[in-house]
């Protein structure tokens, strides 16, 4: 049995910050840092079925068809991720009754659309771009252990050379095979870098002294094998963590809104997502 504590209930019994009930969200889940993006999502349901909102964090549950979908926003950062992973897996792996672990383990599909920087000059601004793998630079996964493929071990290693002065070691995850297959087959795939923040620690510099002051460049020149970083944002690595400690599928499929080799930003952003959304959703 599981402590009060540990996993808080609201009066209502729905789950603490998600403010949710298990029956609220489908096994197919879309993720979205931005509260006002799950909107740009569900306009494109046949219908919606439930609307609920807590924080940062706003669900739309609905359909396409006859596929149930939900659309959470998780706000910005692998803290939220945190959060949000930790209770969409209560959700439905949890007896909210008994405080125990069900008998039979459900397996999520996740889907984040995001949106992200280049850091490779032959990826243009307007890519819509899939991560193979994710590596966090962010210190969440110092906390949790986490099953390792031979792939993640290798890229690891790969990241930790490349990168010998930083003050924790970054972690890897992969994406879901089954999902990159459905959902990404035909899109440029890369190595997403995720940062704990957005300025300094994604290597932008405004007023500040930076510890590490060439970080795109080493992100940019970073090769293991036929792989390579590019592109950074702020949550892919921790998604792709929890999924895979908790045993659910995940896919990040970032919106290219900027060069930062170039240095330029898009001119129209909100259309670049929106083909990132009609892109996820015409694949169901």
């Amino acid at each position: 049995m599981i402590n009060d504590s540990e996993l808080i209930l609201n009066k209502d019994g729905s789950i603490y910050h998600l403010n949710l009930m298990p029956e609220d969200i489908a096994d197919t889940i879309i993720t979205v840092g931005d509260p006002d993006r799950v909107t740009k999502v569900s306009q494109y349901f046949d219908r919606i079925e439930l609307q609920k909102g807590k924080r940062e964090f706003i669900t739309h549950t609905g359909y396409i068809g006859h596929k149930r979908i939900s659309v959470i926003s998780t706000g910005i950062g692998t803290d939220n991720i945190d959060i949000v992973f930790n209770e969409l897996d209560a959700l439905v792996n949890i007896d909210f009754v008994s405080k125990g672990l069900k008998s039979k383990l459900t397996s999520l599909n996740i889907i984040r659309i995001g949106t992200s920087g280049a850091v490779q000059s032959d990826i243009e601004m307007g890519t819509i771009l899939a991560s193979s793998f994710g590596v966090g630079f962010d210190a969440l996964m110092q906390y949790y252990i986490k099953p390792y493929s031979a792939a993640e071990k290798k890229l690891e290693k790969a990241v930790w050379d490349a990168f010998p002065n930083l003050y924790l070691k970054p972690y890897v995850a992969e994406a879901s095979a089954s999902l990159l297959a459905q959902y990404a087959h035909d899109l440029p795939q890369g190595v997403t870098m995720t940062a704990p923040g957005f300025y300094a620690p994604q290597g932008r510099n405004v007023r500040s002294e930076n510890t590490f002051p060439n970080l795109i460049q080493l992100a940019n020149t970073f090769q293991s094998e036929d792989l390579r970083i590019t592109n950074l944002e702020m949550e892919t690595a921790g998604i792709y963590a929890l999924s895979r400690m908790f045993g659910h599928h995940a896919l990040s499929i970032n919106a290219i809104l900027a060069s930062r080799v170039a240095g330029h930003f898009s001119t129209e952003p909100e259309k670049v997502v929106d083909r990132a959304i009609k892109l996820v959703l015409e694949r169901f």
